[in-house]
């Protein structure tokens, strides 16, 4: 006899500094039509500022606070380009040569306030936070322990968040006292979009006739980034150093990740062991007169504002589909000891 249909639910957010207001502005919208995104779905997976997201919804923190932490914290995380040129020359240099961009001073005491002293053995879900660490040359999953793991729940959520949020080139590495005092970098450079990552998870370890969890479906809900249109024109200087690339290095190389993701899952139903519903929320339509506002460290008030009105957009239209609609359901299943 077939055994009953159980589903594995998955959210997954992507990393984008702070467009990551756009993630949480919509799902803010979803959570006000659906209720408490943490009660509808077993896992959660977070890479960078989704990173970010994901913890604040695993502790049942309502979006729209998440939504009010980017718009209050935002511009203290990443500072306004100085009004003089020479400063602004400086800046470059200093992004360029030996030191980040920013400090992480700022982006970790905003942590503190909403994370305080929890640790990831709080969470009410399962969760895949991608990090890279530098020290061992190595890709890092902080993960929710469970079943046989037992690894991270004593580590704070503000590590795991420095972690999987320090962009190369923007923020310092992240040197986390519960890991050996390990380094870690920005989960973006390679899982920006985490759906591989929580796909691989849920079917090497929670699905399929082997598992003890009886899970023998899945769906996964994953939410982009607010990103600017694909490619250049024509002409571009071909010839470019670290200055020339600048911040478009780290944006192109996430990006391009992001969209290896969103391939591999449109062509894995036919070859998957486990039937998989898969829906993304891509980003919306950004015309070629705002693309300038759209950087993943533009956190003044023109940008800010463009973003949630290209959130509120999509959200309106993406609430009422009903494959979105089909994740809320019913409420998540795994049971969390």
């Amino acid at each position: 006899m077939e055994a009953p249909k159980k589903t594995l639910k998955i959210l997954t957010i992507d990393g984008g500094g702070i467009k990551g207001l756009y993630s949480a502005k919509i799902l803010e919208q979803f959570e006000q039509k659906f209720g408490c995104i943490s009660d509808h779905f077993d896992m959660i997976c977070g890479t960078s500022t989704g990173g970010l997201i994901a913890l604040g919804l695993s502790l049942k923190i309502p979006a729209a606070e998440l939504v009010a932490f980017y718009v209050d914290k935002g511009p203290k995380i990443f500072p306004p380009w100085r009004k003089w040129f020479l400063l602004n020359i400086f800046d470059s240099l200093r992004q360029a040569t030996f030191f980040g961009k920013f400090s992480d001073k700022n982006l970790k005491n905003s942590l503190k306030s909403v994370f305080k002293d929890h640790v990831i053995g709080d969470s009410h879900n399962l969760l895949c936070i991608p990090s890279y660490r530098v020290t061992e040359g190595k890709t890092r999953v902080f993960k929710k322990d469970y079943g046989d793991l037992d690894c991270d729940d004593a580590t704070p959520y503000v590590d795991v968040a420095l972690a999987t949020s320090a962009a190369p080139t923007f923020f310092p590495m992240a040197e986390l006292p519960t890991c050996d005092n390990n380094q870690f970098i920005d989960g973006g450079v390679w899982a920006n979009n985490p759906t591989l990552v929580g796909y691989v998870e849920a079917v090497t370890r929670l699905l399929g006739p082997d598992s003890k969890y009886g899970y023998n479906a899945l769906e996964i809900l994953s939410i982009s980034s607010l990103e600017i249109g694909a490619g250049r024109p024509v002409g571009l200087r071909r010839h470019r150093g670290f200055l020339g690339w600048k911040n478009s290095l780290f944006e192109t190389a996430i990006s391009g990740q992001s969209q290896f993701a969103e391939y591999f899952m449109n062509n894995i139903k036919a070859i998957s062991p486990v039937p998989v519903h898969y829906v993304r929320i891509p980003s919306h339509v950004v015309g070629s007169a705002q693309e300038k506002h759209i950087q993943l460290d533009n956190a003044s008030k023109k940008a800010l504002k463009l973003i949630l009105s290209k959130a509120n957009q999509q959200a309106t239209t993406f609430r009422k589909n009903p494959d979105v609609a089909t994740f809320f359901k019913t409420k998540k299943t795994f049971v969390l000891k």
